[in-house]
């Protein structure tokens, strides 16, 4: 996403917790150094998120989108009391992540009376699967947490953008063990999630073959849907091989 970013004209403020690969990765890119920064932040930890988005705003002024896009996927047993702090850690950067990564803009953003923020929910948030509890919720709670967002900003001219991707080919899906229709790659997804956040839709499901699947699977009865998840691969606990 945020090489279709550069490639589209913007200027980046990227923000991870390996700065060392970030900026292997704009050099390899041959990025002009007045192109980006790079921020160092957990957004896991609210005050260092927090602290990264002032730095942005004192250092490249104040963003037109800022992209929540940080967020882990580990399979949990709720009988198995280490797969409580799973669940702790999925919440803080998928949900308090998200939110934190939001703060520093938010009121600056409404005083100017413009401006983008993007969240990435998934398909996972419509319907809860085996295995998947800690990722299902805290997916469905970023679209709930958005959708509140959106509603209190509405008339400020700051647009809440929600994307929700199906299954994209990244180091976060290889491990699945399961099947993943309409897999996409990385670039495609970026392409038309960029085409989304500049038109400023409300909710997009990316691709357009899952936003079908996943309504079908909202519409699902609950004994219909139990009886379709049966024997379907779970996601992977932590620790597990």
């Amino acid at each position: 996403m945020a090489a279709s970013f550069h490639d589209a004209g913007y200027r980046l403020a990227l923000v991870a917790r390996r700065t060392a690969e970030i900026e292997a990765w704009a050099q390899a890119r041959h990025i002009g150094a007045d192109r980006y920064r790079i921020y160092s932040a957990d957004v896991a930890q609210i005050d260092s998120i927090v602290a990264a988005g002032n730095a942005c705003i004192a250092q490249q002024g104040l963003p037109d989108v800022v992209i929540a896009n940080a967020g882990i996927s580990v399979g949990i047993d709720t009988a198995e009391r280490s797969d409580l702090d799973v669940l702790t850690q999925t919440f803080a950067t998928n949900n308090v992540g998200l939110a934190a990564t939001f703060h520093p803009f938010v009121k600056a953003m409404v005083q100017r009376g413009s401006g983008r923020l993007v969240g990435i929910g998934s398909v996972a948030s419509i319907r809860g699967l085996p295995g998947h509890g800690a990722y299902c919720a805290s997916k469905a709670g970023v679209v709930a947490y958005c959708e509140s967002l959106r509603g209190e900003l509405h008339g400020s001219g700051v647009k809440v953008v929600t994307l929700c991707p199906g299954y994209i080919d990244t180091p976060l899906t290889q491990g699945n063990r399961y099947g993943m229709p309409f897999l996409m790659q990385p670039q495609d997804f970026a392409a038309q999630a960029l085409r989304a956040i500049e038109s400023g839709t409300s909710y997009r499901v990316i691709p357009w073959q899952m936003g079908v699947i996943a309504k079908i699977m909202r519409m699902l009865p609950n004994a219909v849907l139990d009886r379709a998840v049966q024997g379907r691969g779970r996601k992977k606990r932590s620790g597990e091989a």
